[in-house]
């Protein structure tokens, strides 16, 4: 994960400072690309020990097309709490009450956790973050109100015609982000597309806007897993993960954190493990899927700008 570290170094070398919806503020550039080979080993950054079981199970919430919260919240996953908490606050007119990260907001924040894991018609009405990732990846409506599943097409397509260059999923439906009303910001992760060559399955992501030091090492795990995993139902082994980027920033409430992660070795990758037996992508589960040999240093933490 050289790369990745030199992707920090670039950006803090050539970066402007820029404003954000945030108002957190930026250290940004624009455009940048990354091409990793999976078959070295899976790209699990190692320089501080990533969520392994986040990473999976928000893929999996993404696979079965869910946008509500509560499958995270039930499994102790807890990275997309706090846009539906921020639109609980301002429904009820309660944002000037609780500041965010204050210690009443946190207390309320794991009130509201509490009952979307407890309450189920509280969860449907308060954990839904709008048209996420699942349901523009599974459950894209068109304008005709026409339902497509862009993955098990895309799937589909690796099989049937792997020579085709339309294999590809996108996440920026324009009537959904021109519609959008809750908190979670419109999708970052835009488009990826899917390439087929002596029998290797590579995937390309372009990510509009990208949060280096929290949000990138998760993407690149998140999207190379899943090309491992449509791989092995597509009978394919593995090519390349190609990460392309807008707008790349890191956030200036992370530059002492980054120095930190800068100053560390890269260990050794791990090798990902997927049960064998798996030849449909709707059938994973969490417990088919691990990574030996993954020995990082300790986390590193750092707000989430909201």
């Amino acid at each position: 994960m050289k790369q990745y570290l030199q992707l920090l170094r670039h950006i803090l070398a050539t970066g402007s400072e820029k404003s954000d919806r945030t108002g957190t503020g930026t250290i940004s550039t624009f455009g940048y690309q990354l091409r990793i080979p999976l078959s070295d080993g899976f790209p699990l950054l190692t320089t501080k020990k990533m969520a392994t079981k986040a990473i999976v199970h928000e893929l999996l919430w993404f696979i079965a097309g869910d946008t509500n919260i509560k499958y995270l919240v039930d499994h102790d996953v807890h990275i997309w709490d706090e846009w539906p908490f921020d639109d609980y606050l301002t429904a009820h007119g309660l944002q000037a009450r609780f500041p965010r990260y204050s210690d009443a907001w946190k207390e309320k924040k794991t009130e509201f956790i509490t009952h979307i894991k407890e309450d189920a018609a509280f969860a449907e009405e308060w954990g839904e973050l709008g048209p996420v990732y699942g349901k523009q990846w599974r459950r894209w409506e068109g304008p005709d109100g026409k339902v497509i599943d862009q993955l098990g097409n895309a799937i589909d397509q690796i099989k049937t015609n792997p020579d085709s260059r339309r294999i590809l999923v996108s996440a920026w439906n324009v009537s959904d982000v021109a519609s959008h009303r809750k908190s979670a910001p419109p999708l970052c992760h835009t488009l990826f597309q899917f390439y087929v060559s002596g029998g290797r399955l590579s995937c390309q992501l372009y990510q509009r806007s990208a949060d280096v030091f929290l949000g990138v090492p998760f993407n690149i795990a998140s999207y190379s897993l899943l090309t491992h995993m449509i791989a092995q139902v597509c009978g394919l082994e593995v090519g390349d993960f190609i990460h392309t980027f807008g707008d790349v920033h890191i956030y200036n409430n992370h530059v002492d954190q980054v120095a930190e992660q800068l100053a560390r070795e890269p260990k050794s990758l791990p090798h990902l493990r997927l049960n064998p037996s798996i030849k449909d992508i709707n059938s994973f589960r969490f417990e088919d899927i691990s990574f030996d040999g993954y020995d990082p240093y300790p986390a590193i933490k750092a707000p989430i700008a909201v």
